[in-house]
């Protein structure tokens, strides 16, 4: 509780908007270039902000630092690409209907 506490307490309004920012412009330029009808606006910036931690995650593992608005947009773009084709491969496709 102390922890979830201590994180709430660094959440900057700034930090919040540019983080909500990020997501929407990443999700849905992810949504796009996957060829899907996107999540709308929430699920883009759920999608963005998942994809930002993923491709931050992966990029600090092969040692590539992004700085900047732009380089921040690229690492979650990848990341929520990554996402959104795993996220398809784990609900079968591209949302096949059984009737």
């Amino acid at each position: 509780m102390a922890l979830a506490t201590l994180v709430l307490a660094d959440i900057s309004l700034g930090s919040l908007v540019w983080w909500l920012v990020v997501g929407l412009i990443a999700g849905f330029l992810a949504s796009v270039v996957m060829r899907g009808g996107g999540y709308g606006i929430v699920g883009d910036i759920v999608v963005g902000i998942v994809g930002a931690i993923i491709g931050g995650f992966l990029a600090s593992l092969l040692g590539i630092s992004a700085g900047g608005f732009i380089g921040t947009i690229i690492i979650a773009f990848i990341g929520a690409c990554i996402l959104i084709a795993i996220l398809r491969a784990v609900s079968g496709g591209y949302g096949r209907r059984v009737v």
